[in-house]
């Protein structure tokens, strides 16, 4: 059994990955899930290559059976979830006029109803955790994080974002009940805004404009991101962050 398990839910080839390896550098034994298990093999091959010690899951994050059992095999098998990162990825433009029933609900399902299901189950086995814990000296990392991936689309609805921007506004607000009802149980809740183009294939392909500006550091590092996400687990408990916004400089906002 692991000592620390950080669980990386949508764990891609940009931020979630690279949040993946960033843990996995540090000690925990990282739990990776993707749609399918064999999206997750090559993270996984990467982070053992490393050194590190990770395991990769497939699972429907939107299915509620599914992650249960998945929280259930990590918890009982490899070991406690001290982080979870919920990192799904919802974003399909559609023009208002043609969006579908089905797509809109989609959305919604991935970018907010998989993270209140997957971070109610973690937060249930954190919160029993903690209770059984000696009180933590101030100034020393927590033992429970659980971190939201959010969007520019969490602060604002552009044109054709209709349901993309409502699922992340509703994971904003999910974020924001969890802080102030797990907080003073000792479960630090932060919520990112990723304001602007990362990294990914998503953008080189779809906005080769923007794509361009990487080389003027103007799209988003997915390794700096994730060392933001290692600064928000490792924050004093008088001291949490619980909306972090990253953007890079040229950004308007």
């Amino acid at each position: 059994m692991a000592n620390k398990v950080c669980l990386v839910i949508g764990a891609g080839d940009a931020t979630g990955g690279a949040v993946a390896k960033r843990f996995a550098r540090d000690g925990f034994a990282v739990c990776a899930t993707r749609r399918t298990v064999e999206k997750i093999e090559p993270l996984i091959a990467s982070i053992r290559s490393d050194g590190g010690v990770a395991y990769g899951f497939g699972s429907d994050a939107r299915d509620e059976d599914q992650v249960v059992s998945l929280i259930a095999d990590i918890e009982d098998n490899i070991g406690p979830i001290e982080v979870l990162v919920f990192n799904v990825g919802a974003n399909s433009p559609c023009s208002i006029l043609s969006e579908t029933t089905r797509r809109y609900t989609k959305m919604w399902e991935m970018a907010c109803l998989a993270g209140f299901l997957n971070a109610r189950e973690v937060a249930k086995r954190m919160v029993t955790r903690l209770a059984d814990a000696p009180t933590q000296q101030t100034g020393t990392p927590h033992k429970g994080s659980i971190i939201f991936t959010g969007a520019t689309a969490s602060l604002r609805g552009s044109a054709n974002f209709a349901g993309f921007s409502g699922g992340k506004m509703a994971l904003r607000a999910l974020a924001q009940s969890m802080a102030r009802e797990l907080g003073p149980m000792g479960i630090h809740v932060a919520h990112t805004i990723i304001d602007g183009a990362i990294d990914t294939e998503f953008i080189r392909t779809l906005f080769p404009d923007r794509y361009k500006l990487k080389d003027q550091d103007g799209i988003l590092n997915p390794d700096h991101i994730a060392d933001a996400y290692w600064m928000l687990h490792q924050q004093p408990r008088d001291a949490w962050t619980h909306e972090l916004d990253l953007r890079p400089y040229m950004e308007k906002f």
